[in-house]
């Protein structure tokens, strides 16, 4: 009885030490701010390492896993989520975020239109957060387009 959350606990701890492990071995630069760039990683490596421990000794009670058509969704989703990693770089952000983020909404509430416009909308809203709010160097289309 309540095996799942501890056993999850266990890897979620494991993971967190292999984590902090390999933030430990980020060379620092030359001109570094004062906590250096190894702090951050390492503070979410404890903070996940916690979560573990919570979940070994106050597991919930055993979780409904999923069967039948979600559990078909999930591998689906899983399955997206990794094409869309190896989308990005040749493809732009904009055209993997917009198909990526349509059929997960579609696979949340099955229609059609909705799922589209969704994705579209996501995609044109997060390209416009990341790129002109957080500043960060997007290609929004792929390279072989935009010369």
């Amino acid at each position: 009885m309540l095996r799942s959350d501890r056993v999850f606990g266990a890897v979620v701890i494991l993971g967190a030490l292999v984590y902090i492990a390999s933030a430990t071995q980020i060379t620092q630069p030359f001109f570094a701010d004062p906590l250096g760039s190894r702090t951050f990683p390492i503070i979410v490596g404890v903070c996940a390492a916690l979560c573990g421990v919570a979940m070994i000794f106050s597991p919930d009670e055993e979780p409904e896993w999923p069967t039948g058509g979600a559990l078909v969704s999930l591998v689906v989703a899983t399955i997206l989520l990794v094409a869309y990693a190896y989308a990005l770089r040749p493809l732009g952000f904009l055209l993997p975020t917009a198909i990526a983020s349509g059929i997960i909404s579609y696979l949340i509430t099955p229609r059609l239109v909705p799922a589209a416009l969704s994705g579209v909308f996501i995609s044109l809203g997060l390209f416009a957060l990341f790129r002109f709010v957080l500043g960060l160097s997007l290609m929004g289309l792929p390279r072989w387009l935009t010369g």
